[in-house]
């Protein structure tokens, strides 16, 4: 599994998009029990924090030592650095597995062993994440021309499952039907900036060139942007969920 979000961790934390109650909600609507769930690619975990209101225990792994140092910490989570496809989790030891927009990272046969491993039999499993965002029209058109043409080259090859709402990805199990969701937020022009700068392709454009992007592009969002203006940003959210 590919590391590309430890040099922006700190960034990541603070200007990543969560997820509505709603998604949060659901996924507990579905589970029969709620004593252990397991967030996969937790990074600044959010997700953790969520699932851990409802279930006893929350197991949260990632890759990343960064990432796990900038998470939010509850007393019924426990944090790990560990790979999605590889864990010393007993079997059958958890209600429900979430993956917060980092399925498309994995190698999806070595993970899926893993689920269906430590997973309960009637557990739940659901991978969702967010697609692109959407302010209006003339700042849409900017940004989408800055992800297309600026750092299009700059994605990993991964990044299309992203594009393609996961509906590509495998996912061998018995799928529930997922409720349409977005995550609404009230942004500043910095805070849209902070966003764009942990897109991993960002980072790859810098490593390359020497420079960031996203100084550029603000120039331009400030013809159409004022100065201290809030704006609405909504990301459309996808997921994907089934039972073992």
């Amino acid at each position: 599994m590919k590391d590309n979000f430890s040099k922006q961790a700190e960034s990541y934390a603070k200007f990543r998009p969560g997820y509505p109650d709603e998604l949060f909600d659901f996924l507990f609507s579905l589970a029969a029990e709620k004593k252990a769930a397991w967030d996969c690619g937790t990074g600044n975990g959010q997700v953790a924090f969520q699932l851990a209101k409802q279930f006893d225990e929350v197991y949260a792994t990632d890759i990343s030592a960064s990432q796990i140092a900038n998470a939010v910490s509850k007393e019924n989570i426990r944090y790990s650095k560990v790979s999605a496809e590889e864990t010393a989790f007993s079997e059958n030891a958890f209600d429900m597995i979430t993956v917060g927009q980092a399925i498309h990272w994995f190698n999806f046969e070595k993970f899926y062993k893993e689920v269906d491993r430590t997973l309960k039999p009637g557990g739940c499993i659901a991978v969702f994440g967010y697609g692109f965002l959407k302010i209006e029209e003339e700042i849409d058109l900017i940004i989408t021309d800055f992800y297309k043409n600026t750092t299009g080259p700059y994605w990993d090859a991964e990044r299309k499952y992203i594009d393609e709402n996961y509906e590509t990805i495998p996912f061998p199990f018995r799928e529930i039907k997922a409720p349409i969701l977005n995550s609404k937020y009230n942004w500043g022009l910095e805070a849209v900036a902070g966003f764009l700068n942990t897109w991993s392709a960002v980072q790859h454009y810098i490593k390359a060139n020497n420079k960031n992007p996203v100084d550029s592009l603000v120039v331009k969002l400030k013809n159409v942007w004022a100065s201290n203006e809030k704006k609405d940003v909504s990301f459309p959210i996808f997921m994907r969920v089934g039972k073992k």
